[in-house]
């Protein structure tokens, strides 16, 4: 019978990578913050020319949602496609950068986290 590709301890060990160290954490709160400020300033904050707040996320995000942005444009769509496609280049990006993140940390670190040292039988 043939393993699958992706077990459950695969995805575990992706879902910690990406949000279950600090790294990661306080990434994904720098996006988010960005993400609030950029969402106020849209929808609440008149301004007499265009905005460029929205240039913020698009900096946390790169260099891999310009990698997405390319990919699309060299496909065939539009300028930047759809909108949808636009933010979901975006949230990719982020999850693809914090996992590279929690990856980086954990090769720092030494390893595959913690040591699991023999102990005594029973403790």
């Amino acid at each position: 019978m043939n393993k699958p590709v992706l077990t459950e301890q695969h995805v575990r060990t992706l879902a910690r990578l990406t949000f279950g160290n600090a790294a990661s954490r306080i990434y994904l709160g720098v996006v988010a913050a960005t993400t609030v400020f950029v969402t106020v300033d849209t929808l609440f904050v008149t301004h007499e020319d265009a905005s460029f707040a929205g240039v913020w996320l698009f900096l946390l995000a790169a260099p891999t949602v310009f990698v997405f942005l390319v990919g699309s444009s060299t496909l065939g769509a539009e300028a930047l496609g759809p909108d949808w496609f636009v933010y979901l280049a975006l949230v990719v990006s982020v999850l693809v950068q914090s996992l590279a993140l929690g990856w980086f940390a954990r090769l720092l670190r030494g390893g595959r986290g913690r040591s699991r040292q023999a102990g005594p039988q029973g403790a």
